[in-house]
C-alpha cells in the first residue's frame, strides 16, 4: 500500500495520519472543515516537536513527516488512496453515507477502513458495491502514542486483506489484534466491568470512589476506574456503555449506571468540563484505605473483568493471546486478564462469582460457560 486517505482532521484522525506519514506513506487528510485542519496540523505538529525534544527524531525526521501530509476539504481527493482510514463522528447513518460515496469514488483494490470504536462494521459495509474491501481498524487514542490496533472484519469482508492489514499495522510498528465484528469489539466490551462494577459498588455504599480508585490501582492499574472515566469522559464513555447494552439486547452485565447518566446531563464530563467525579486540577484525593475492603474491591472487580474475558473467548470473539494483547496494549492493564485468571485460579475465579451471584440474584453475575470450562 502506497497512499493513505484520512478522513476526519479530529485528534484520532489527525493522529493516525501522523502514524501512516511516519511509516513513510503519501498522506491525504480530508475534512469538509478548514478549521478543523488547521487543528489537526497544530496537533500534528505539537507531537512531533515533542518527540524531537525527547530525542525520538531529528528536525530533518519531522520536516519529511510533515511533508508527506498534505489537506483538502474534497473528499474527492481520496480518488488514488490504497487506503482511506475514516475517523468522523460516532453516527452509523452518516458513516454508511461516506462509505456508499467512497465506494464509488475509489480505485477497485482501495481498501476502505473505519476508525469506529463500537459501531457494526458489517452495518456500514451493507451501503457498499463492494462490501469485502471494508474492514474496523480501531486505533486508542493517542493514536501516535498507544500500540494497540483492533482489526475487525464485517461479514462480508475478505479474510485475506484482514492478514494484509495486519502485516501493514506491524509494518506501522503497531501491536495489531482481529477482532469478530461484535459490540464494543475487544477492549471496550472486556473493559467494561472495570468501570460498571465499580460505579456499582460505589452506589451500594460499600466504598468511596477515591476508595476504589487507590485499590484497584494498587493492583498494578495505572489509573482507578473513577479516574479514567473522568479522563476519558462521561459523554464518551456512558455513550459507548448505552451502545454495548443495546447491542447485547440489554443484557445486564452491561446496564448503564444511572450515576453515570446524571453526570452526563449535569455538563460534568470529567476532565475536560474540569468536574466529574472529582474536581480539577485537584483529582483524585489520597485515603487510608484497609486491606480488607481493599480485597473485597479488587476481587469483585477482577471477577467481572476475567468472568467477561472468558465469554468473549468462548464466544469466538479473539483468541487468547490477542485478548490478553488488547487490554494490556490497549488499556495498559498490568497483566492479560486470561493469563489473571490463570494466575488467580479460575476455580477461585468462579467461586467469586457464585458468592456475587448468591448475594444479588442477578443475572449480571452470572458465571460464564467460558469460565465453568476453565474450571474443570
Amino acid at each position: 500500500m502506497k497512499k493513505i486517505g484520512v478522513l476526519g482532521a479530529g485528534a484520532m484522525g489527525a493522529g493516525i495520519a501522523q502514524v501512516a506519514a511516519q511509516a513513510g506513506h503519501p498522506v491525504i487528510l480530508v475534512d469538509l472543515q478548514e478549521e478543523a485542519i488547521a487543528k489537526g496540523l497544530q496537533g500534528i505538529e505539537l507531537s512531533l516537536s515533542k518527540a524531537v525534544e525527547k530525542g525520538k527524531m531529528s528536525e530533518d525526521d519531522k520536516k519529511q513527516i510533515t511533508h508527506r501530509i498534505q489537506t483538502s476539504t474534497r473528499i474527492e481527493s481520496f480518488s488514488d488512496c490504497d487506503l482511506i482510514i475514516e475517523a468522523i463522528i460516532e453516527k452509523l447513518e452518516i458513516k454508511q453515507s461516506v462509505f456508499k460515496q467512497l465506494d464509488q469514488l475509489v480505485h477497485a483494490n482501495c481498501i476502505l477502513a473505519s476508525n469506529t470504536s463500537s459501531l457494526s462494521i458489517t452495518s456500514i459495509a451493507s451501503v457498499c458495491n463492494h462490501p469485502e474491501r471494508v474492514f474496523g481498524i480501531h486505533f486508542f487514542n493517542p493514536a501516535p502514542l498507544m500500540p494497540l490496533v483492533e482489526i475487525i472484519p464485517a461479514t462480508q469482508s475478505n479474510g485475506a486483506l484482514a492478514e494484509e492489514l495486519k502485516r501493514l499495522m506491524l509494518d506501522w510498528k503497531k501491536v495489531p489484534v482481529i477482532a469478530k465484528d461484535w459490540p464494543g469489539f475487544i477492549v471496550n466490551r472486556v473493559a467494561r466491568p472495570y468501570y460498571s462494577e465499580a460505579l456499582r459498588i460505589f452506589d451500594e455504599g460499600i466504598a468511596s470512589q477515591p476508595e476504589i480508585d487507590h485499590a484497584m490501582k494498587a493492583l498494578g492499574f495505572k489509573m482507578g476506574p473513577f479516574e479514567l472515566m473522568d479522563l476519558i469522559g462521561h459523554d464518551v464513555n456512558y455513550a459507548v456503555t448505552e451502545s454495548v447494552f443495546t447491542a447485547f439486547y440489554f443484557d445486564p452485565r452491561f446496564k448503564p449506571s444511572l450515576t453515570q447518566k446524571k453526570l452526563v446531563e449535569a455538563g460534568w464530563f470529567g476532565r475536560k468540563s474540569g468536574r466529574g467525579f472529582y474536581e480539577y486540577p485537584a483529582g483524585c484525593p489520597s485515603v487510608n484505605l484497609d486491606n480488607e475492603k481493599a480485597t473485597i474491591i479488587q476481587n469483585r472487580i477482577l471477577a467481572m473483568l476475567i468472568n467477561e474475558a472468558c465469554d468473549s473467548h468462548y464466544c469466538g470473539l479473539a483468541s487468547e493471546e490477542d485478548l490478553d494483547l488488547a487490554m494490556t496494549k490497549g488499556v495498559n492493564y498490568p497483566k492479560g486478564l486470561m493469563a489473571w485468571g490463570s494466575e488467580i485460579g479460575f476455580g477461585q475465579v468462579g467461586q467469586w462469582m457464585q458468592n456475587l451471584m448468591d448475594t444479588y440474584q442477578d443475572d449480571r453475575y452470572r458465571m460464564s460457560v467460558g469460565l465453568k470450562k476453565r474450571m474443570s
